[in-house]
């Protein structure tokens, strides 16, 4: 049975490929597009993964996507109406485009289809996964593990904000949810918005900008923002946030809490903005190891999978491991709505479909997360030529390894590229810019002319 899971129509659009609950291939839209974040219908990386497989769409038996709409249009308007007349203004921008797109996303979906192929049946193969379902899946079924804990959480699925539950051989058992409007995610996006960096897109910065600050602000944050309870859930005060009725993360009493409005993107950071990211940053460890601590002793169970946009936090995840609640942790490297096309592909073969899994422990399902395409020595000298390159083709590994090694020692940066490209957002060393740590210089290097971005990163 061959299967494509899709995310899109959000940001990070993504396909994802399995055979027999085996996974094949998965890409970011992104990769193809060279638009960071597409959200597009994933038309690229969908043909990339039937090339992959050597199959065309009549061989393919079901395409899935990763949520339900029609949940996700219910839970706006009922939002809309818990705040009305508040938020009308956002109403009117928003319901244009739901009325138009989003409420008829089938519709949507069947157009991006036929685009592939105009003739395969499409209607017959196309289903639709729960959000927080096809994270959890993402995290579960490519694990090593025969049962575990599945913990994810993000900004919003349909309703879910974190979702907890077990995961038992081929079947996952979701037992507990924190709803929309109180979500980790979003207050962390909020922080984002804040400190002047764009929302689903800036998390990571200020993750990277927190250890250049101080949690000064982390008392101030869970005395007024947010309720933390022992065992790790939580809920919001809202008068604090605008996100349910406006077009901004914060308002102005948020403002006024911390002193001032947020930073604009071209404002100088300050050593405030740097407290301010520590302190979010802080609170949501809080959070997550609050949460994961009565997880593993309401359970008993010793392994843990996370998936979700907060499980790309890689620094509250290392403390997660340290706590030692849990033997062993393992995190989808898509952890985001990337891996949600996958998830929701997986959860198909084996919750709708009905098929067995047979746990992959060497070192798990998801061969290190290279499923993306590979390029031939053609492929690399036609596509260097036609940028007009000059290149030396390097025969021995062994010769190829020495080259880059000087390259380092000289204080070069060197675009590191072989086999399969990665899925998900990080470099895992077959696409990789790579720098010697020991130069004082090279961090200023790598971000003024390579990654043209903030020097605190």
């Amino acid at each position: 049975m061959r299967i494509i899971g899709v995310s899109c129509f959000y940001h990070d659009s993504a396909a994802a490929l399995i055979e027999d609950g085996r996974i094949v291939a998965a890409a970011q839209e992104e990769r193809f597009t060279r638009k960071k974040h597409d959200d597009a219908f994933p038309a690229k990386a969908f043909r990339y993964c039937l090339d992959e497989a050597g199959i065309g769409p009549a061989d393919i038996d079901h395409v899935v996507f990763y949520e339900k709409p029609f949940i996700k249009f219910e839970r706006l308007i009922e939002t809309y109406l818990m705040f009305a007349p508040r938020g009308f203004g956002s109403f009117l921008k928003a319901m244009p485009l739901w009325l138009k797109e989003k409420l008829f996303l089938k519709r949507l979906l069947f157009e991006n289809l036929r685009e592939i192929d105009p003739d395969a049946d499409w209607r017959s193969k196309l289903l639709f996964s729960e959000h927080h379902l096809s994270h959890a899946a993402s995290a579960f079924y490519p694990s090593p593990f025969d049962r575990a804990v599945i913990l994810t959480m993000d900004g919003v699925g349909e309703w879910a904000t974190t979702s907890a539950g077990i995961g038992d051989g081929s079947r996952i058992r979701i037992e507990r949810e924190i709803r929309f409007p109180h979500s980790l995610g979003l207050l962390y996006s909020a922080f984002t918005y804040y400190t002047g960096f764009k929302v689903n897109s800036g998390e990571y910065k200020v993750m990277g900008l927190a250890p250049y600050g101080e949690p000064k602000f982390s008392k101030l944050i869970l005395e007024n923002l947010i309720d933390v309870q022992q065992d790790g859930s939580f809920r919001l005060d809202m008068s604090y946030f605008d996100y349910c009725t406006g077009l901004r993360m914060t308002n102005a009493k948020f403002d006024a809490l911390f002193g001032g409005p947020a930073r604009k993107p071209d404002e100088l950071l300050t050593q405030r903005h740097m407290d301010l990211a520590a302190s979010i940053q802080d609170v949501t460890e809080i959070v997550v190891s609050r949460m994961a601590s009565h997880l593993a002793r309401q359970t008993g169970m010793r392994n843990l999978c996370l998936a979700g946009g907060v499980a790309l936090n890689c620094v509250a995840n290392g403390k997660l491991l340290r706590q030692g609640d849990f033997d062993q942790i393992w995190i989808q490297p898509a952890a985001g709505d990337a891996g949600g096309a996958l998830g929701a592909a997986l959860a198909a073969y084996h919750l709708h479909a009905g098929k067995p899994r047979e746990v992959q422990t060497a070192p798990d399902g998801m061969s290190g997360s290279y499923l993306g395409p590979a390029f031939s020595r053609h492929d690399i000298e036609a596509a260097l030529s036609a940028a007009g390159a000059r290149f030396t083709w390097i025969e021995k590994d062994a010769d190829l390894v020495k080259c880059a090694a000087e390259a380092l020692a000289e204080g070069k940066a060197v675009g590191w590229m072989q086999g399969r490209m990665e899925f998900g957002p990080r470099a895992l060393g077959n696409r990789s810019i790579l720098g010697d740590p020991r130069s004082p210089t090279m961090q200023k290097l790598l971000n003024l002319k390579v990654k043209f971005r903030e020097s605190f990163r």
